[in-house]
């Protein structure tokens, strides 16, 4: 075979005479079975046209069912009927052009300047659009034609395939005859290649009927046939087409014909697209519109988007996703019933036939399910005949066995939004029903345990198994390419488990440390730090450097309240961070350190030791932070969130104090007294300056709040070690809400003309409570009218979400569709996939893979520059 490269691909408007070519029967009649359950001939479903029913052969081409592709019929239309996709075009061609000579309504002078200009562009690769627009604007401003004197009329197009001069209405074969004018040196300055189409062709006199292999009907339970929605809208448009005929010959009135022609039209648009706006769709008896042939093309389940560019597959599976954090990173737990039923490929050969056999021998997980032979057969493995296909066996045999530990899988959770959103996975058959899924794996795939649900693949192919291991299994991902840092590492748990076991000096009995060390291959435990009557004692620190590669850092915890105290051995918050040659000999593990998102012992050790080493740290340091929090124990309760009278007294008189402030500032505003910022008005300033007042009123609150809490408190421990949510959610809970919004202002809606926000306040009241301040906690509870303004405010998050939803996944999927044909060539170069037109001379104009920067930048100047140093 000599490959063959495609120069271009051009789209024609088919003639009549080209759908008769193409055609192998003329279908007259509406019916399709006979009494005997055959295929009737000239009907819908005329052998000839392919055949769909077992056992019969094609009388086109001779092909069973399954081999024949099925063939084009076509139905003479009695009368010529408008295009609907095409009736845009028509009405520009109609007004463009001459009713008396058919030519365009422009000097041949202009015309061919114009003609020259569109060339240029061709030539170029330039866009011409405009100026085709240009010359239909020109030619319809014109008042006479300049070729043969005739007075210009305007044609009135209404939707979807009318046409009217003044109130005269043009029959589509009036419009025909017009558009047959037009010669074709014309054409190509109204957008026209005369050798794809000609303009009377966009009225359809002979209708191409598709094959049977496009439109198969299927047999009921019943035994009846139900036919495919194009064959019913196809019966349609042969009986009108015969009672139309009937009527012409036997001279019926011309407002029957009339009635006749329109109805006519009507199955011929809704055949072509049956959401036309303007008709009513055909529907079924049930009353479910038609699926035609506009719509089997376009939309999410049409043809492109839902059979070609993304469909269902084969060997995958889909479930529920739990937690299992005894797991490791890259491998998934994968439920039996499921491991059962997807199937690896086995090639047989003479070095491994003995382990094919076995498999097809084995009556219990993991068997063979089918062998396929040379010949394409393939038979399935059941007790019956398993000792026989073994004997057969031979190389050349393929044996599909089941899953089982350590086969390699593709995992996807949907939306798919980065490359991270599918990874390769080792397989762990489980008891259960779920997928289960390491925590720590929950960043990239933006995965939570609430119901969420996840694609497995199994890949068929040796190549595709060796892709997936060395591009997609999962520690190749630690590292975003988005930010360069980690997107897989401690969440929630692990990091509260890390920071309580690592936070100042809590020391562990050796049974507690044999605990938490237990799983890890350790060689001897490190010197105790203490020994205490007798019994000796190690810190929780001196445990995590048990699993630290060697690694070198210092770093400013997540806690730090950069007092710049930290550096000092007497910081109460232990902030700081000193890690050297592989032991943490000061500071709290928090999500700064091993966080997803942040990790910066992650980072260091995926760009010191690469990411296997990487892989197994997230897998010891989650193991270890799920032991320490069993160990210490870690819960929280509705009374954490308490404060204390004292505490309560003050935050009340912080917001007394706040809103005394708003009322002078509105007096100032009233008496003409404040001063506007520059670039606001007076209203804006007061609004801004009031608005301040209150958040700080807030911030002051959570302070105290903070402060009557305690460090030690569950709520704050999470907050502060950035395991879950923010001192922010404390405050509101236990202290103040604050401030509810919409569009980034103070609440000002509500009742037009009074100007109040709602009726239990005065007209024009300004003040805090009025327009959107909620003084109460969540934990003591709001009053009416503060949880109506809060429902205000919660309101605009819960819409913003749902339209920034549906907003974002629109446009990823134009700048996909745009990029799809974009990669980097081994030169660095940019180029489009095609034409090797070249889009940049350096990717990303630098030359820099995103993943292997350093926190943004190309490379981590500091480490060179200490590397030189010491060297």
């Amino acid at each position: 075979m000599v490959p063959k490269r495609i120069s271009a691909i051009r789209f024609e408007v088919l003639s009549p005479q080209e759908i008769r070519r193409m055609s192998v029967a003329k279908i007259v009649s509406a019916e399709t079975y006979d009494d005997d359950g055959f295929p009737i001939e000239g009907g819908l479903m005329d052998p000839r046209l392919g055949v769909i029913d077992p056992g019969l052969r094609c009388r086109t081409c001779g092909g069973k069912a399954g081999e024949c592709p099925g063939h084009f019929g076509h139905i003479e239309l009695a009368a010529p009927v408008i295009h609907v996709g095409y009736a845009k075009l028509i009405a520009k061609l109609l007004n463009a052009t001459c009713r008396e000579c058919g030519r365009l309504r422009l000097p041949d002078k202009v015309r061919d300047k114009f003609l020259d200009e569109i060339e240029r562009r061709k030539e170029l690769g330039q866009d011409y659009d405009e100026i085709i627009k240009d010359v239909y604007r020109r030619a319809k401003a014109v008042k006479k034609c300049p070729h043969c004197g005739a007075e210009a009329v305007e044609v009135k197009f209404e939707k979807p395939t009318f046409y009217y001069i003044d109130e005269h209405k043009l029959t589509p074969l009036d419009v025909r005859e017009w558009l047959e004018k037009i010669p074709d040196d014309d054409l190509p300055v109204l957008g026209i290649d005369p050798k794809a189409c000609r303009p009377e062709w966009l009225v359809i006199t002979v209708l191409p009927v598709p094959p049977v292999t496009v439109r198969p009907s299927i047999i009921l339970e019943t035994g009846q046939r139900s036919e495919d929605d194009l064959t019913h809208k196809l019966v349609d448009i042969i009986r009108i087409n015969q009672r139309f005929l009937e009527n012409k010959e036997a001279g019926a009135p011309h407002l029957i014909l009339e009635d006749l022609w329109e109805l006519l039209q009507y199955h011929v648009t809704t055949y072509i697209n049956n959401e036309v706006s303007g008709i009513p769709p055909a529907r079924h008896r049930s009353g479910r519109p038609l699926k035609t042939l506009a719509q089997r093309l376009k939309g999410k389940e049409g043809r492109f988007r839902g059979s070609l560019s993304g469909k269902r597959v084969n060997f995958s599976a889909r479930t529920v996703i739990s937690p299992d954090p005894c797991i490791s990173i890259n491998e998934v737990g994968v439920p039996k019933e499921i491991a059962e039923e997807l199937t690896v490929p086995i090639y047989v050969t003479e070095r491994n036939i003995e382990e094919a056999r076995e498999y097809i021998l084995r009556t219990e997980h993991p068997k063979a399910n089918y062998v396929i032979r040379p010949d394409g057969r393939r038979i399935r493995v059941m007790d019956t005949n398993r000792e026989e296909l073994a004997e057969k066996l031979e190389p050349g045999w393929i044996v599909e066995r089941q899953l089982k530990d350590g086969d390699i899988v593709l995992f996807n959770r949907q939306p798919s939004l980065h490359r991270m959103s599918i990874m390769a996975h080792y397989v762990r058959v489980l008891p259960g029903k779920t997928f289960r899924l390491n925590p720590a794996v929950c960043p990239p795939y933006n995965a939570d345990f609430d119901g969420d649900e996840m694609n497995l693949h199994v890949p068929q192919s040796i190549e595709a198994q060796a892709e997936a291991k060395i591009l997609m299994a999962v520690q190749q991902h630690i590292l975003s390419p988005r930010f360069g840092g980690p997107i897989i590492g401690g969440i929630h748990d692990h990091i509260s488990g890390l920071y309580l076991l690592t936070r100042g000096e809590k020391l562990f009995s050796k049974e507690e440390v044999m605990y938490l060390l237990g799983p890890f291959d350790l060689k001897e435990l490190p010197e105790p730090k203490v020994v205490k009557d007798g019994k000796p004692y190690w810190t929780g620190k001196q445990i995590f450097s048990a699993i630290l590669p060697d690694v070198t850092l210092e770093f400013k915890a997540e806690i730090c309240k950069g007092c710049n105290e930290c550096k000092k051995e007497s910081c109460e918050y232990d902030a700081y961070v000193i890690i050297k040659n592989g032991e943490l000999i000061r500071g709290t593990i928090d999500e700064k350190a091993v966080g997803a998102f942040k990790g910066i012992i992650i980072d260091e050790i995926v760009r010191k030791y690469g990411n296997d080493v990487a892989k197994k740290f997230i897998d010891d340091m989650t193991h270890l932070a799920i032991r320490a929090i069993m160990l210490t124990g870690f819960t929280i309760g509705i009374d954490d969130e308490d404060l204390p009278e004292e505490a309560i007294a003050q935050v009340k008189e912080i917001i007394a104090e706040a809103e005394k402030k708003v009322i002078d500032l509105i007096k100032a505003y009233r008496e003409g007294n404040l001063e506007p910022m520059p670039g606001r008005s007076l209203e804006e300033t007061l609004e801004m300056m009031i608005m301040r007042e209150l958040g700080r009123a807030r911030d002051m609150a959570g302070r105290v709040a903070e402060k009557f809490l305690g460090y030690n408190n569950p709520a704050v421990i999470m907050a502060v070690s950035g395991a879950r949510g923010s001192m922010l959610n404390l405050t509101q809970m236990s202290a103040c809400i604050g401030q509810q919004s919409v569009r980034g202002e103070r609440i000002n809606r509500g009742y037009t003309y009074t100007n109040r926000t709602l009726p239990h306040f005065k007209p024009g009241d300004l003040s805090a409570r009025a327009r959107g301040f909620v003084e109460s906690s969540y934990k003591r509870g709001l009053n009416p009218i503060e949880f109506f303004f809060h429902a205000m405010g919660g309101r605009e998050g819960l819409v913003d979400t749902a339209c920034r939803t549906s907003i974002s996944g629109y446009l990823q999927r134009r700048m996909i569709n745009a990029l799809q044909d974009i990669k980097v060539e081994y030169d660095g170069t940019v180029r489009e996939q095609t034409s090797e037109t070249v889009v940049q001379f350096r990717y990303g104009e630098d030359g820099v893979d995103p993943m292997k920067s350093f926190r943004g930048k190309s490379v981590d100047i500091d480490r060179i520059v200490k590397e030189i140093m010491g060297g």
